[in-house]
């Protein structure tokens, strides 16, 4: 129940071409506080509540607890967030022996692509494809949670 992310910025598309899937994804907060989120996600036909800790000094590491619900239980939940649901198109990409998640976001936050890579150690090596950016592990702006508040099309 532990997670170990980090998070980079993506610089080009290129990831698309490597994907081996790709999902629309909703999703709101019943709450954004840093300390504690309550996240509701629809992705497809699916839908799932996560409960997140507060990270660790470098960011990568927090609590995390999530359980499949039906699409049923999530649309009236995704209905009661809090102001500001995000909505993303998540690919897949398989680089070495890791899985990086790329999310492109649409709506209030277009313009922002964000990949994640889970880890099993916060010292773990992995292989950073030509696509990969900037590292944003450890900086607040670049939570879902608060680009639900704050949308990447407001930032100066």
């Amino acid at each position: 129940m532990i997670e170990i992310e980090r998070k980079f910025l993506v610089t080009s598309e290129a990831f698309k071409s490597q994907a081996h899937s790709k999902h629309s994804i909703a999703q709101g907060y019943l709450n954004s506080n840093p300390d504690r989120t309550v996240r509701i996600r629809i992705r497809g036909e699916s839908g799932f509540l996560t409960i997140k800790g507060k990270g660790n000094k470098t960011g990568m590491t927090r609590f995390e607890w999530e359980t499949e619900i039906s699409l049923l239980e999530a649309k009236p939940l995704l209905a009661l967030c809090e102001k500001g649901v995000i909505h993303k198109t998540r690919y897949e990409v398989e680089v070495g022996k890791h899985t990086y998640e790329v999310d492109v976001f649409s709506d209030e936050n277009e313009g922002l692509i964000i990949a994640e890579i889970e880890l099993n150690s916060e010292n773990e090596s992995f292989e950073k494809p030509d696509w990969l950016g900037k590292e944003v592990t450890n900086d607040p702006r670049y939570y879902n949670a608060y680009l639900s508040q704050n949308p990447y099309k407001d930032w100066k």
